[in-house]
């Protein structure tokens, strides 16, 4: 099922239980993943797009093997805050993957996540060809860190 809120995804998650965030760009999907306690999320791994099917066979193993309790996408707006195609592709990925899981789902403004993730990359003085290999997980851990965050603030107000 999909969720347009953090609210409304929080409410779904157990207290205990790691989430997925995922970067899903055209040629790559960043795969990150949180702690069980839902605080610091780690960058993971980058898969290579295929087909829809075939992506969606490789995240849902993730998924089961990690024992995931909610995904996250990054949502690709534009800098004016207004959807694009881009953002119009990630909303169809989601629905795609929401017929094959019961897992929540739902979206984190994604703007400049790259862009950090690179900004970071490169104050760790990582090489340029390291840089294109792990950029992707990189900023799906900036994506699903920002949830983790608004998760860990709706826990405090309550």
């Amino acid at each position: 099922m999909i969720f347009e809120t953090p609210q409304e995804f929080a409410a779904q998650l157990p207290d205990f239980g790691a989430i997925a965030g995922l970067d899903l760009g055209t040629v790559t999907i960043g795969v990150a993943v949180s702690d069980l306690m839902k605080s610091v999320a780690t960058p993971l791994e980058t898969i290579r797009r295929k087909k829809f099917g075939v992506d969606a066979t490789k995240l849902l193993a993730i998924t089961d093997a990690r024992q995931i309790k909610g995904i996250v996408l990054g949502l690709p707006m534009n800098m004016d805050g207004s959807e694009g195609p881009r953002c119009q592709a990630t909303r169809a990925f989601a629905r795609n993957l929401s017929g094959l899981t019961d897992l929540p789902i739902t979206y984190w403004d994604e703007r400049l996540s790259t862009v950090a993730a690179e900004r970071a990359l490169l104050e760790a003085d990582t090489s340029r060809q390291r840089r294109s290999e792990v950029i992707d997980h990189v900023a799906a851990a900036y994506i699903l860190q920002g949830m983790l965050d608004r998760l860990g603030n709706l826990r405090a107000a309550t």
